[in-house]
């Protein structure tokens, strides 16, 4: 497939490949195929939680769907000091979802307008102190990116697994071997279509594998799409639909920690995808792609949506795809943005049967984490503490993974940023990081257990210097005429 260059710069960069429009609506809808059924899980949760009607519920997932393609347009796209241009997908984030719920079933004043005025007004608190969160590249050396990638792809393994066994546990099929079969036949379809020749349909095999399930589906009677043509064909979002946002204290501060949650986690979603992409991400990139989160989370309950952040499961769609052009996820957003236009298109989407969403997130979730892997194989382990620093971080962020009850005895503030994974682990890589690598004081030669079993290595320019026939013995290196190759001590040794 030819490619066009996007308008020159100094600098060529992954990102900024333009593969055309064919190709870029093709793996933007393979975008949009992955990130549904959790763009409209949370305004189906809050919209059952708020009480409201299915036809409200319906515009609550229309909203959704419509502010979180504008949200994509501008992460991608980028206007002045918003957006980092990446290939990031936003959407309803899942942080605020307990939080929500929580405000709607406080039975105080607002209901659901109580909910919006806390996601505006914290949204605006948000926006102001993105410029601390943008200087914490430095923080983030492949040791806690790496940790962090793993863990996002961890913790949304039980996502894929949920799904693969039909989604709604309340279901009497739900974890049928019927439902379970329609994924693994999905997984294997992904895996035979990464096979082939044809690097085209190895790129697509996410979508067409979603695509192939779905018509084995509607042969075994297992997919549904008698509701496609229920309701409107063509809806424009209406502004306060459910009222006017009301403003309270306590609610806005509770969704301030789900605000600062949501930036961490969109900073760890940011510099993963730029480490996957292999593309320069610093402060000021980071600061914009920041901005851009916490301004769309500002307008995004005018059109009656909640918080905005970048999808997890995208940037495994990244990783397992190696397209890396943003104008591929600026398509998605366009796709994003017409489904909230055209709710039948929407329903036609979601008429796609959860198990086949599950085999496809089985290799999705799963190559976030192997890339989470890839990025610690380059952490120098030898004489230091990182490798204790990635063992604590990984099992700290699977606690909630393992255990979701695990925080529920802790006050709410800490359950809020500590139930997810991924922040629970970014957090204690980036505490232990500073504590060991930044806060030498105090450090020892060998601090532990985990240094002292630190297996014997070479360096790689150490081995490239050898010549064919070189051996050691008697703790000296000879080459293959028996004379002796001087060793030099490295200056930078102890």
């Amino acid at each position: 497939m030819t490619t066009s260059p996007v308008t020159p710069s100094s600098t060529s960069r992954p990102e900024d490949e333009n593969l055309g429009i064919g190709a870029n609506f093709a793996y933007g809808l393979q975008h949009v195929l992955t990130m549904y059924g959790g763009i409209v899980a949370v305004p189906l949760i809050i919209g059952q939680a708020a009480g409201l009607s299915p036809a409200d519920i319906g515009l609550l997932i229309a909203a959704s769907l419509f502010a979180g393609g504008l949200a994509t347009l501008l992460q991608t796209l980028g206007l002045p000091f918003f957006g980092s241009q990446l290939p990031l997908v936003q959407g309803v984030s899942f942080a605020g979802v307990a939080t929500m719920v929580a405000i709607l079933g406080s039975g105080g004043e607002g209901g659901l307008q109580a909910v919006f005025g806390a996601v505006i007004a914290a949204s605006l608190i948000g926006l102001l102190i993105t410029p601390v969160f943008s200087r914490i590249t430095k923080f983030f050396p492949p040791l806690v990116n790496g940790i962090v990638i793993t863990i996002i792809g961890l913790t949304l393994m039980p996502v894929a697994a949920r799904w693969a066994m039909g989604g709604n546990s309340q279901a009497a099929d739900f974890g049928s071997m019927a439902n379970i079969g329609l994924a693994a036949l999905t997984l294997a379809t992904v895996l035979l279509l990464s096979k082939v020749g044809s690097a085209s349909i190895s790129r697509l095999s996410i979508l067409l594998a979603m695509i192939i399930g779905t018509l084995v589906a509607v042969a075994l009677g297992m997919a549904d799409f008698s509701k496609v043509s229920q309701g409107p064909i063509f809806a424009l979002p209406s502004p306060f639909h459910f009222g006017m946002p009301t403003f309270h204290v306590a609610a806005i501060i509770s969704m301030c920690i789900v605000i600062i949650v949501t930036l961490v986690e969109t900073s760890a979603d940011i510099l993963a995808v730029g480490d996957i992409i292999e593309t320069k991400v610093d402060s000021k990139r980071l600061g914009n792609g920041l901005r851009a989160d916490m301004i769309s989370s500002v307008f995004a309950p005018i059109f009656g949506s909640f918080t905005q952040s970048a999808f997890a499961q995208n940037v495994g769609l990244v990783a397992v795809t190696g397209v890396k052009s943003r104008y591929v996820v600026a398509s998605a957003g366009l796709i994003l943005v017409t489904l909230g236009l055209l709710p039948i298109m929407g329903r036609l989407v979601a008429a796609v049967p959860t198990s086949v969403l599950g085999g496809a997130g089985v290799v999705l979730f799963g190559t976030v984490a192997a890339s989470g892997i890839r990025t610690l194989s380059k952490v120098d382990y030898r004489n230091n503490m990182n490798l204790i620093i990635v063992a604590t971080s990984i099992g700290f962020g699977m606690i909630p993974i393992a255990a979701p009850t695990f925080y529920h005895q802790f006050p709410s503030w800490f359950e809020t940023i500590f139930h997810s994974g991924i922040s629970s682990a970014a957090i204690m890589a980036i505490a232990l990081n500073l504590l060991f690598n930044h806060f030498k004081t105090g450090n020892s030669e060998n601090q532990s257990v985990f240094v002292a079993a630190s297996e014997r290595t070479l360096g790689f320019q150490d081995v490239a210097a050898l010549n064919d026939g070189d051996y050691f013995k008697g703790g000296k290196l000879f080459d293959a005429e028996g004379k002796e190759v001087p060793l030099v001590k490295d200056a930078a040794s102890h």
